[in-house]
């Protein structure tokens, strides 16, 4: 990677599953910022055989800041972006996961955290960052929704019946 100043990331999630347990995949599209001009794009995706959609996006999300946060130039300082369709996702970390945590892992109505190991391992990834959670619709033409969409399809793949393939 080319050697640059970057003025701040934004990283696009998603995560996919058929049927809920079944296959999953995620993806994470990382892009460096300077200025107003996207300087550097990376890309990644992965799966696993018996998962759920929500914790798909979680993984997203926990793999797509730690893609930005072991690449080169990475400057902890400055802001990350990361978009994401899941409401769970950006509700459980912007508002939802200190209240958790200060319950005991528990929610408002005194139910264990579903996901609560993924929860705990975003919330460790993203120590010290300054991160903005930001909501986007899901498959309503935005490209690096629709983007991120087709990489956790892809990260999927290897784990479906050949005929689903």
């Amino acid at each position: 990677m080319p050697t640059t100043t970057y003025t701040d990331y934004s990283i696009h999630t998603d995560g996919a599953c058929s049927g809920n347990p079944g296959p999953g995949g995620w993806g994470a599209i990382i892009i460096f910022w300077e200025g107003n001009s996207a300087s550097h794009r990376q890309e990644n995706c992965g799966g696993l055989p018996a998962t759920t959609n929500n914790q798909m996006e979680l993984a997203a999300a926990i793999h797509g800041i730690g893609l930005l946060a072991s690449s080169g130039g990475f400057d902890p300082a400055l802001t990350i972006k990361l978009y994401s369709d899941s409401e769970y996702v950006v509700l459980g970390m912007s508002v939802r996961l200190e209240k958790w945590k200060a319950n005991g892992w528990r929610t408002s109505d005194k139910k264990p955290v579903k996901n609560r190991e993924l929860w705990e391992k975003l919330d460790q990834t993203v120590q010290g960052l300054n991160i903005e959670w930001r909501w986007t619709k899901g498959h309503a033409g935005n490209p690096l929704n629709e983007r991120a969409d087709a990489l956790a399809r892809k990260g999927m793949e290897p784990f479906l019946p050949a005929a689903a393939a």
